[in-house]
């Protein structure tokens, strides 16, 4: 548009006016995006994945399967007593499951239990004990001896080193059914004969396998236990209590699963837990203390809710 003769000295002060206004308001309002940023940034970043004393960890959602933190997942190591939660698993799938079975303890369990200086539920030669309460024997108090009792029961043989062996190999079935190729079980118990072996990951999925078992649900998130077994001569004795090894219990959520130690696996530990309907499950393998395997498994649990 012309500017009106002898108005040309103000329309050209209006015009620039009108720009400085425009350069202003584009400018505060680049300033108040950037410093929006400045205060919502630190809010949205990401939570940084811990460090961990163990050489192995894992975490997933146990709903989706979602991977939420790896650190050498899939790396073999010594599992201890977390292999028994391959134990549990085996017999809880076989069919007919009687959980009310009475199992008679042989002196082989006991004897066993005396030769490797392993973990005991001390259970008593000569007394009749249920599956479901050699499970608990199993799990709370890492009985090799009820370990050895259910590996003698539910393997199949004429001799007893037959359906030991028998039940190992539903161990590995069970692992190769999973689509576990870097799991290899020797032992019904962990104490291995240098070929026991599993992964952070492979490990976990047992474990989320394990727990779609409602008994092995309860089982694992059992504090203390108390069982009544039959006695040789039909009586009842009122064993001392099975207190769960697993000291994560009570911890935000915490549902399970299973501790494990060893001269090569060190510390471990196999954990799950339930915050606002979401499931979490992992493990950690090779910690170097009780301490630290439950620190550790706190870092990840607590981690892997903020994903």
């Amino acid at each position: 548009m012309a500017a009106p003769q002898g108005h040309l000295g103000d329309f050209i002060l209006k015009t620039v006016i009108k720009g400085t206004r425009r350069v202003s308001a584009v400018v505060l309002t680049a300033g108040a995006v950037l410093i929006a940023g400045a205060f919502t940034t630190p809010a949205q970043a990401a939570t940084a994945a811990p460090t961990i004393v163990a050489k192995g960890g894992f975490v997933m959602n146990n709903g989706t399967g979602k991977t939420l933190y790896t650190k050498a997942a899939d790396t073999r190591r010594s599992t201890g007593s977390t292999t028994k939660i391959m134990t549990a698993r085996v017999v809880l799938a076989q069919s007919n499951l009687n959980l009310n079975a009475k199992v008679t303890i042989q002196k082989a369990y006991s004897d066993y239990i005396v030769s490797k200086g392993a973990s005991s539920a001390h259970l008593i030669v000569g007394d009749k004990v249920t599956v479901r309460q050699l499970l608990y024997g199993l799990m709370l108090p890492s009985g090799c001896d009820a370990a050895y009792a259910l590996a003698d029961k539910f393997g199949t043989g004429s001799t007893r080193a037959k359906r030991v062996k028998s039940f190992i190999g539903k161990m590995n079935s069970t692992a190769t059914k999973l689509g576990l190729t870097n799991t290899h079980f020797d032992s019904f118990d962990g104490i291995g004969n240098g070929s026991n072996y599993s992964t952070p990951r492979d490990l976990t999925k047992i474990a989320s396998s394990a727990m779609k078992y409602s008994t092995f649900r309860t089982v694992v998130k059992t504090k203390s236990y108390t069982a009544k077994t039959t006695t040789k001569s039909g009586g009842t004795r009122t064993m001392a209590a099975w207190t769960n090894t697993n000291t994560l219990l009570g911890y935000k959520g915490t549902i399970g699963v299973k501790t494990g130690s060893g001269p090569s696996a060190k510390y471990c530990l196999v954990f799950a837990a339930t915050r606002n309907g979401k499931t979490v499950i992992g493990t950690v393998l090779a910690s170097s203390s009780v301490a630290n395997r439950t620190a550790d498994a706190k870092k990840l649990m607590n981690y892997a809710f903020t994903q």
